[in-house]
Formats: structure tokens, C-alpha cells, sequence
């Protein structure tokens, strides 16, 4: 297994992974499904502070996701992961994301966080197995003030 850059050529097969209303909100914010044509190539938003990767097995992407980068707050988001339906349920997401840390502490920022819906059991399930830990009650409340959703909140320890 392999991460690597996200080349746009990929676009359409990561959006086919999306096959809920739910996980095309995951993946591109937008509430459309299925997702619009005119939307599919222009769904990931291209700026300096975000990462964007696949995983790779062999030449075959099987996961994607992003890095945000967050100078003002110290911190590196690990946002909007999938992995290929037919790869789900088999440790791949556990490891996509041990994968996704390794540029993400690369980036130098102090802490490495990611948010999922709490009823995500799978994904949190692969979080914790990857080493992320929950945050503390009072500092999640206070990040999922803004949000549309109550997220789980997850930090990865400085010292692994």
C-alpha cells in the first residue's frame, strides 16, 4: 500500500465511492444526490492549506483524503476520508489513516485532529485503531457550537 498525491484523473472514481446521500455530504459538503454532473469534476476545493491523497494498491486507489492545514490554529484536520466500498470492512481505513499521519506530523504543525458523525461506528472504530483519541467533553462542545452536527471529535497524540 501506497499514498500519494490526489491527481485530478481520480475524481470521478472517488465520487462513484460516495453511494448514500450521507457520504456524498461527507465527501463534498454538498447536500445533492446523486451528485450533479456539472459538480463531479469540481467538488474537492483546491487551495494552499489542503492536502488532498490517495491510497494506492499497487496502481489501484482504494482511499482517499485530506489535510487540512490550520496555521492561525496550530493544527493539521484529517477531513473527508473514504474508502473504496468493496475495500470497507477490512482493516484499509485503519491503515489509511496511520498513512495519513505520516504527512500530517511531516506538515510541523503542533496537533493532528479529525471529526466524524458519531454514528460513523466503522470509522471510529479505525480512529481509535489508528491511535486517535477522543477529546475532552468540554472542547468538543465548544468546536461543534459552529457545526451543523454534534461531530466526535478525535486528536492524535503528540507523543506517538
Amino acid at each position: 500500500m501506497e499514498l500519494r498525491s490526489f491527481e485530478s484523473k481520480h475524481t470521478p472514481l472517488v465520487i462513484g465511492w460516495a453511494s448514500s446521500a450521507q457520504e456524498v455530504s461527507l465527501l463534498t459538503g454538498r447536500d445533492d444526490y446523486p451528485l450533479p454532473a456539472d459538480l463531479r469534476t469540481s467538488w474537492r476545493t483546491i487551495a494552499d492549506d489542503i492536502q488532498a491523497y490517495l491510497y494506492f494498491d499497487g496502481e489501484s486507489p482504494i482511499a482517499y483524503g485530506e489535510l487540512w492545514l490550520d496555521d492561525e490554529d496550530d493544527e493539521v484536520e484529517l477531513a473527508r476520508l473514504i474508502v473504496a466500498p468493496e475495500f470497507r470492512g477490512k482493516g484499509i481505513g485503519t491503515e489509511f489513516v496511520r498513512a495519513l499521519v505520516v504527512p500530517a506530523r511531516s506538515a510541523g504543525y503542533a496537533d493532528i485532529f479529525l471529526r466524524v458523525r458519531p454514528d460513523n461506528e466503522p470509522a471510529i472504530r479505525a480512529y481509535l485503531r489508528a491511535g486517535f483519541q477522543p477529546v475532552n467533553e468540554p472542547l468538543a462542545a465548544e468546536w461543534n457550537e459552529p457545526q451543523p452536527i454534534d461531530y466526535a471529535w478525535f486528536q492524535y497524540p503528540a507523543n506517538q
